[in-house]
């Protein structure tokens, strides 16, 4: 039993809109997904999606999108992403899966998600950028990572926890490390693994990957990953 994980598949099943546009390696980007992931994952695994899933901008006209996802093998957990516009809340979006039958889909929203001896926790983040608007936004993202936590701990406080985040919480800056608060706290609850997605193209140079601190950090973006799902554990 695996968990895997992979960002920003930017889905449009219900209308034309050309990924290509970013990128040739963008060019059947779905199908490339779709064929790594049934070669790599099993029923009984867990699948970690860090935001930015689907184009759609309303819950009502994501039954193709998740039906693609749902299809395939094992667990999925979302989280919220900048462009996750049909993103509503967590009693709304479990009650659309269940009616539609989509079983095998969950999502990751101010609670945590319990997968064998792990606990998964996250919230959407936001950019790192000294602006007004953005320490606000930063700010409510900072209580809702701890609000994960805290339910996360509910489930077992010796148990491993794994941290999900659509914005970078940490990034590189030239030759340095610009960190921020998301960072303290999973600090402060031994949080060991954190993965995220957000960056494309360019902004890949941005990515820190490693060790920072005792926490192992992955850009999991799609197109980063060259649309094949990282092993997280």
């Amino acid at each position: 039993m695996a968990i895997y994980a992979i960002g920003d598949l930017h889905l449009s099943l219900n209308k034309e809109k050309p990924m290509n546009i970013f990128g040739d390696n963008w060019e059947k980007h779905e199908e490339k997904i779709k064929e790594n992931w049934i070669e790599t994952v099993k029923d009984e695994d867990l699948v970690l999606m860090p935001g930015d899933f689907s184009w759609e901008m309303h819950l009502k006209d994501m039954y193709n999108d998740f039906e693609y996802l749902n299809n395939l093998p094992g667990k999925k957990l979302l989280l919220k992403g900048n462009h996750d516009y049909w993103w509503t809340t967590l009693a709304k979006m479990r009650e659309f899966v269940k009616e539609n039958d989509f079983n095998d889909i969950d999502f990751l929203y101010n609670n945590s998600y319990e997968y064998k001896d792990k606990i998964i926790v996250g919230t959407r983040g936001w950019a790192l950028n000294d602006t007004e608007n953005g320490n606000r936004m930063n700010h409510r993202e900072e209580e809702r990572l701890k609000l994960s936590i805290q339910d996360g701990l509910k489930n077992g406080e010796n148990k491993e926890m794994i941290c999900i985040m659509h914005y970078p919480p940490i990034k590189k800056n030239t030759d340095e490390v610009v960190s921020s608060n998301y960072v303290e706290i999973l600090k402060e609850n031994k949080v060991k693994t954190c993965i995220y997605g957000h960056l494309h193209g360019k902004a890949h140079e941005e990515a820190f990957e490693g060790d920072y601190e005792g926490i192992d950090f992955k850009l999991v973006s799609a197109d980063y990953l060259d649309f094949k799902l990282y092993k997280v554990k």
